[in-house]
């Protein structure tokens, strides 16, 4: 990393260490710990239920910071994961001092570390979600020579019951400025802390959603990120919902990341971007336009799309928000800049550099045309998302279709222009496949497909077994028929899953 960088770079530690986070060794956070003045460390890992976890530790000396962060801790894995049993539960939390960040919100000096889980025998528990998404990247990169990155852009709602000055008419809220968009100091605050945790933010924006209901307001805003290694995009997803609900609690509102919060109102998604990158170069694109590679990629993933569902739309009201006319998709397909296909392909400023100088004419700067920043968007999942298996299961699908004998031609077959959507009944639309209904559906096509994922034993048969499990728990196949005309019973079903993941 170069000098000016690490300057720049928001995250502490970065910044006093003089070197990228992924280079952080123990004795570089013992010697940070030790300047700064830090009281406790707090290890931080993820459960069934997607939130972050703590476990509090006050050093009594070096020996004591040393033994933690070299030992880890026992921690009660029947307590955390649903697929362990309470006779043999004992699991250890060792930490990865790449993801070290300064805990903004204690008033005491604090330091906040993610954490690997262990088994007794001191190997990486196979069931893990971090562990399942490992295995999937380590099988990719050696099988293909490509590295997968991706980011995602977390879209979520405020709710108050403040007094609103500058109302904004209904679902016209997309970039609004204060005062119309009230909280957008919140989301400020939020950018900030999170690039200061080791989060690389694209930018934020406030979102489309807007309303009132029952004297209660509802905001929508987003935070995109940057393009990284698929493992540290998970954790900027976490450390940025751990930090938008903390502040909402210090705000004194509520964050949700709920897929659907009422019905004919715009939903949050979790879109997830993705590219393919091999010896630095970005491989999605080839002489100016859309690579065989990138084709193959998303020919996978819409291959084990529904399947894929059974890890990214995770509660009832997920299906609430896969519905037409909402900027979401229902069918199985892809298409260019189309925000109503499950695959999008965004403009990726190939071959579009000269925008520049025609805004800038008096500007001199010989501008070279930047690398292209072409990926692809997969517009399913939502903020219930078991985010590592999600995107361990994406890498899985990457994979697959990069090893299907027929990808290109399904491509080609799955394609779609943007007029297929404004006939409802004409004969391209009818061709396509749809994306399932409910939890239960998902939980039925992961079933038909499990094979894909447990292949090299990449997901354990006890993780698809206890996923379809979960899903099927929910009972609610053909609940959207069901909650038809039904605003209380649907209000009551929003209400339950508001803090989902």
């Amino acid at each position: 990393m170069k000098n000016i960088d690490i300057a720049m770079n928001p995250n502490e530690l970065v910044q006093f260490l003089k070197k990228p986070s992924k280079e952080f060794t123990r004795d570089d956070i013992v010697r940070f710990v030790e300047a700064k003045g830090i009281g406790m460390i707090n290890f931080r890992y993820v459960a069934d239920d997607g939130k972050l976890k703590t476990l509090n530790f006050v050093p009594s000396g070096k020996d004591h910071l040393e033994s933690i962060l070299t030992a880890g801790e026992r921690v009660d894995g029947s307590s955390l994961f649903s697929f362990i049993e309470s006779g043999s539960s004992d699991l250890y939390v060792v930490p990865r001092y790449r993801t070290a960040f300064v805990n903004p919100f204690e008033k005491r000096p604090t330091l906040d570390i993610l954490c690997s889980f262990y088994n007794s025998e001191g190997k990486p528990l196979e069931s893990s979600p971090e562990y399942i998404l490992r295995k999937a990247t380590t099988r990719f990169r050696r099988k293909t020579g490509m590295i997968m990155k991706a980011f995602g852009e977390l879209e979520y709602y405020i709710k108050s019951n403040t007094k609103c000055l500058y109302p904004v008419p209904d679902q016209k809220g997309y970039h609004q400025s204060k005062p119309f968009a009230r909280f957008e100091d919140l989301r400020i605050r939020a950018l900030e802390l999170c690039a200061r945790a080791g989060c690389r933010i694209k930018y934020g924006h406030s979102e489309v959603g807007n309303f009132s209901k029952d004297g209660e307001d509802f905001e929508q805003h987003e935070i995109e990120f940057m393009t990284v290694e698929i493992d540290e995009a998970v954790d900027q997803l976490l450390i940025a919902k751990w930090i938008l609900r903390m502040l909402g609690d210090e705000y004194g509102v509520e964050v949700s990341f709920a897929p659907k919060i009422t019905v004919g109102k715009a939903g949050s998604g979790m879109h997830v971007h993705m590219m393919l990158e091999k010896d630095g170069v970005n491989m999605m694109v080839e002489n100016g336009t859309l690579s065989d590679t990138a084709k193959r990629m998303m020919a996978g993933i819409l291959d084990l799309s529904a399947s894929l569902t059974a890890f990214g739309n995770t509660i009832p009201t997920s299906y609430l928000r896969l519905v037409p006319h909402q900027e979401a998709p229902t069918s199985i397909c892809w298409g260019d800049r189309n925000r109503s296909v499950l695959i999008r392909v965004p403009l990726g400023w190939n071959g579009a550099m000269n925008m520049i100088r025609d805004a800038n004419p008096s500007d001199t700067t010989d501008f070279q045309d930047m690398p292209t920043k072409q990926t692809v968007e997969l517009r399913s999942p939502d903020g219930s998302a078991d985010i590592y298996l999600l995107f361990a299961g994406l890498v899985v699908a990457v994979e697959h279709g990069l090893e299907m004998k027929n990808a290109l031609g399904m491509a080609d077959k799955l394609y779609v222009d943007y007029n297929i959507f404004k006939d409802e009944g004409g004969p391209g639309k009818a061709r396509l496949e749809l994306l399932p209904a409910s939890c239960h559906d998902s939980a039925e096509c992961l079933l038909e497909r499990r094979s894909c994922f447990e292949k090299d034993h990449i997901f354990p048969a006890g993780v698809i077994d206890n996923v379809v499990k979960q899903l099927k728990a929910f009972n609610d196949k053909d609940l959207s028929e069901k909650l038809y005309n039904k605003p209380d019973e649907i209000s009551r079903l929003v209400s339950q899953f508001l803090h989902c993941s």
